[in-house]
């Protein structure tokens, strides 16, 4: 027995050796570095161009979205090397398989310089961040990056969003000023409504009868009933899960604030996932489905095949931020406003706030330039950084037209929008502005959005920062309370499920504890308040 505590002891010795030199090292060496943050800050221009006298490079480790090319490829981070001095060497992750590659990075603590469209959660966010692995960015925010100081006082509600308990900044997001970039429209088929003698629908109950009219009444004039009357994604791939529910959830009157299946009344939080307004939401696309108005592939269709689908000019209603996938056919498509529920609710409860993609970038403690760093991202936040990045080379790949740019039509005709830009594919960390969405917002887009508008919320507030630990409940029970939500949601709207069983359904959501979740998100806008 002595001889196993001895062996105990010198493990815990050993273990607790390895620790101390480990604090040792980094107090040892916490002079030099000081002397070497010191000296990066002072090589780096606090304005204009080069950031740094004597060229430098950073790795930094990314997703690349499918439609993309390599990054380094790609006018913006071509010229912006020369522009700057810095060169990045970037680590291209597929989005598949991108978070495992990324934990797999931090577990094994084999860190880049900087995460650029990163894609990190909030937990991750305070969990490397508290770790040491990622670095506190609010001072070198505050004097080195002019651009995204200055959106974070036009815009107060950025900064409870990414700022921690402890009032740490640790990762930037995606901010986004247009409303029209931040929501869907509801896009209809008008040439359906017009052949069809039929008005655009105003109420929940209009939409059904519009809907069974593109399914009986051969619209698009082929003798066959292959129509699709309506559809939606199957996943959003991020936030809430199934994407067909925040877009026709404000016609029941429930909102998406905070991130989450939540309603605000009088500041009070309420996650509706299992209240009766929720089950009249289910009811109704369950009539939609099961008489063949929504499309049966709503659940397992591919982002491709949507995307097809929409750029077919078959679909009589859907949902999407722009209409770059139906260009074509454009003028077969409006928008409209949100539609009028049973109760007169009419509410466009969908959509994001202007910090968005709340972990786009980060920069991690290897790293030896932050100062340069961050000057360098902050160029992407303001309006020629962010120009850069979405449209490429003036000339070559973009003309201004009233000081705002477009894609040029030889360049737009070699449909390689998504080879020369991060942007698309989405995630990317800087400025989207009514000034370089213009191949996002184009008029029609514009005009889609006025229909919008009058019913967005007056605030969209984004998912809270909370502590690690309750970081760590809210991510046990949302696992488990989400995948529970959306497997019955699914079935009801199926009618794999009976309504029968919405007592059921709503006993095990208390089971998992939707009521203690309730209570940490109202903690944490309570905080916000």
């Amino acid at each position: 027995m002595n001889n196993h505590r001895s062996k105990l002891t010198v493990s815990a010795m050993i273990a607790l050796s390895l620790t101390l030199a480990g604090c040792s090292s980094s107090k040892d060496s916490n002079n030099t570095n000081n002397k070497a943050d010191e000296a990066s800050a002072d090589a780096v221009s606090a304005s204009g161009f080069p950031i740094v006298q004597e060229p430098i490079k950073l790795k930094m480790f990314s997703r690349i979205a499918p439609v993309n090319g390599p990054f380094k490829d790609m006018p913006v981070f071509q010229d912006y090397a020369k522009l700057s001095n810095i060169q990045v060497d970037f680590t291209e992750v597929p989005t598949d398989g991108f978070q495992e590659k990324k934990n797999l990075l931090f577990a094994a603590n084999e860190l880049p310089d900087a995460l650029f469209r990163s894609a990190l959660t909030s937990l991750e966010t305070i969990r490397y961040g508290s770790a040491g692995q990622l670095i506190p960015l609010e001072n070198l925010i505050d004097k080195y990056a002019p651009n995204f100081k200055k959106l974070m006082e036009q815009y107060p509600e950025i900064a409870p969003a990414i700022t921690t308990p402890e009032g740490h900044i640790y990762a930037l997001p995606t901010v986004v000023t247009l409303s029209a970039a931040r929501t869907d429209k509801k896009w209809i088929n008008q040439a359906w409504l017009k052949k069809l003698n039929l008005q655009e629908p105003q109420t929940t109950e209009d939409l059904y009868k519009v809907l069974v009219a593109f399914r009986d009444q051969d619209p698009n004039g082929n003798g066959k009933q292959d129509e699709i009357p309506m559809t939606a994604r199957a996943s959003s791939g991020v936030g809430l899960g199934l994407p067909i529910l925040p877009m026709m959830s404000g016609s029941f009157g429930l909102d998406s604030q905070l991130g989450y299946n939540i309603n605000l009344d009088n500041d009070k939080v309420d996650i509706w996932m299992g209240n009766d307004r929720n089950k009249e939401l289910l009811q109704y696309l369950n009539k939609l489905y099961s008489e063949k108005l929504l499309d049966p592939e709503v659940f397992s269709q591919t982002e491709a095949q949507y995307l097809a689908k929409q750029g077919s000019g078959a679909v009589g209603f859907f949902f999407d931020q722009t209409n770059n996938s139906f260009l074509p056919i454009q003028d077969q498509y409006t928008g409209i406003a949100p539609l009028k529920g049973p109760h007169g609710d009419c509410l466009q409860s969908q959509g994001a706030s202007v910090p968005r993609d709340l972990g786009s970038f980060a920069i991690t403690s290897v790293n030896k330039y932050p100062e340069a760093t961050m000057r360098w991202i902050d160029y992407f936040y303001g309006e020629e950084g962010s120009t850069l990045l979405r449209f490429g080379r003036e000339g070559e790949h973009y003309e201004l037209k009233d000081g705002v740019p477009y894609y040029t039509e030889e360049f737009l005709n070699t449909g390689n929008q998504g080879k020369i830009t991060p942007y698309a594919g989405g995630g990317a960390p800087h400025l989207i502005s009514e000034k370089v969405a213009s191949f996002i917002n184009p008029p029609q887009v514009q005009e889609a959005q006025t229909k919008l508008d009058p019913y967005m919320p007056k605030v969209r507030y984004a998912a809270p920062m909370f502590d690690e630990e309750t970081a760590k409940k809210v991510d046990v029970l949302r696992n488990d309370i989400d995948k529970y939500y959306e497997e019955q949601s699914s079935k009801f709207i199926t009618g794999a499920l009976s309504f029968d069983k919405w007592d059921d359904f709503q006993s095990t959501l208390k089971k998992l504890k939707i009521d203690e979740l309730e209570k940490l998100y109202q903690d944490a806008y309570d905080k916000i308040k």
